[in-house]
Order: structure tokens, then sequence, then C-alpha cells
């Protein structure tokens, strides 16, 4: 298989689509299947392994109804030409065609790459790198690329970070409409009259069809922008600051979070700029963690 059939493969990964709902199950397996290959070797990985890291995985950058069936994309990745799986023919399916995960576990089955492509990605630097970015971009916001990358254990080099492709006036228009500070915290540092750590977020996801428009659009601090993208909070319908259950901390938790907590946003210079709740909904389903803390 050469060079450029492999991208076409990983590019065109059979993701569970419902509307949308996000899936990240098989992008993340395949990240870290890479790491795993890249870094020790390992080209077929044992389930009971990949149950174990690829379900933590799923709980840190999946969303909150997120199925942790782990068994799923191990399964299906053989559909898309790009994996096989060690005593495939001992594993009983369901009617749906799905492996019983009792079956992965009691044969003790591995899964991994083809050889073909396993060997390719070793020998060929940039092909990985291109790979990674690719599902990167395709599956979750650039503030979370770093995280994902230190959990499965990839480091990439700067030169080959690609930009996202963006409405290349969205950022100038939600600090505009923000009036230049942060929605939570009213951070507003310049520099030579430019600002500093102040980043335009989008609620709902480019990569789930989110639109590059003001009503989809936050002016947040990099911090709060890193927070908000992760799922540590997110918004009411009434423009409310609501943090999850599952965030906790020492020091920064009080002030970076609990003290917005039921707190208004600071809101934009017009109401047709407000967050609108289609989206704001999004985001509560899809990134957000846990629960609403009480007020």
């Amino acid at each position: 298989m050469d060079r450029e059939a492999i991208i076409q493969k990983f590019e065109q990964l059979k993701v569970w689509r419902n509307a949308d709902e996000r899936a990240p199950h098989k992008p993340l397996l395949v990240l870290y299947a890479i790491g795993e290959l890249l870094r020790d070797g390992n080209r077929l990985l044992p389930y009971s392994e990949i149950d174990d890291k690829l379900g933590n995985l799923l709980r840190e950058f999946g969303t909150r109804q997120t199925n942790q069936g782990t068994q799923y994309p191990f399964w299906r990745l053989q559909n898309d030409e790009v994996w096989e799986i060690s005593d495939a023919d001992k594993i009983r399916q369901t009617s749906s065609g799905d492996a019983l995960k009792s079956d992965l576990v009691h044969y003790d089955v591995s899964g991994g790459f083809l050889e073909d492509i396993a060997y390719q990605l070793q020998s060929d630097s940039s092909l990985s790198f291109e790979i990674i970015q690719s599902l990167l971009g395709a599956h979750f916001p650039s503030s979370l690329h770093e995280d994902i990358l230190q959990t499965v254990g990839i480091e990439l080099p700067l030169q080959i970070s690609k930009p996202q492709r963006s409405d290349p006036n969205f950022r100038a228009n939600i600090l505009k409409a923000y009036e230049y500070k942060c929605a939570v915290c009213s951070f507003d540092v310049t520099l030579r009259h430019q600002p500093i750590a102040l980043e335009a977020s989008h609620i709902k996801w480019r990569q789930a069809d989110g639109p590059d428009i003001e009503v989809n659009g936050l002016a947040l601090c990099s911090l709060h922008h890193k927070l908000f993208d992760r799922g540590a909070f997110t918004l009411s319908d009434r423009l409310e600051i609501m943090v999850s259950d599952e965030a906790n901390g020492s020091v920064g938790f009080q002030e970076w979070l609990m003290d917005f907590h039921g707190q208004k946003i600071n809101y934009p210079q017009r109401q047709s700029y407000y967050p609108e709740v289609e989206f704001i909904s999004w985001h509560v389903r899809e990134v957000f963690k846990g629960d609403y803390r009480e007020l």
C-alpha cells in the first residue's frame, strides 16, 4: 500500500454519525495505537490494555454520553482495512456484527495496524505526523491537541504543525464583539495594543460543523478557553457560567472557576451577538463533563 493510499484510509475512517453528536472512539484508538507503535514498536496491543487506556481517553476527551464500549472501535477498525485482530475467528459476534467483549477478554486477543501500514508508519515519520494532525484537526479543537498528544505519548515537531482552517475574520469579530476581554474573568492584557492570551472560542466546535459567527463564539483568555473546551464549565441558557461537579482542585480552583459559578458572562456589546441556545445546548451535551455544581 503506497503512502497516499494509507493517508486516504485514515482520512476515510468510518466514524459513527448521528446528526452533530461526537463519536471520538476510532480517532482516539488510532492515536493511542500510533503512539504505542512509534514509542515502543508495539504493533499488536492486547485488548485488555486497550480497554483500560482507551476507556480513560474516552472519559477525558469524549462526551458525557459517550458509550465506553471500547470493543466497538477495536473490532470495527478491521472494516476500515487498517487493522487486524489475532484469533478473530474465535470471537462470537452480536446480531449487529460487533464482537462480544467477554470473548475478547477470554481469548486474550490483540489488535493493531496491518503489517504494511505499521512498517510505513514507523519508517516514515512525516506520514505518521500527517495522519496524527489530520485526525486531531478533524475531530478536536486545537486547544485539546496537546493534551491528547501528551496522554497518548506522542511528541510532534513544531515545524509540522498545521493551522486549522477557519474564517480568518472569526477571531477578530469575536474579540471585537466582547470588547477585547474574557467573557468569564475580564482578562484584557495588551502589549503594544495587541491582545495577549485572549482567544476566540467556538461554543459548538467547527469539527461538529459549528459556524464561524458571533453567536457561536466567546472571547476567552487562554486558561478559560482550555477549561471550556475540556468541559470544566459550560453556560446555562440564561448565559450563566456553570461549573462541573467533576472539576476540583486547590490552588486556582476557587479563583478561576468557583468564583464565577452562577455568574453571568460578560455580555458582548450587542444583543444580536449573544450566544445562541442551540450552540450552548450542544456544548452541554457533547463537551461538558458531569453535572452542574449546586449554586
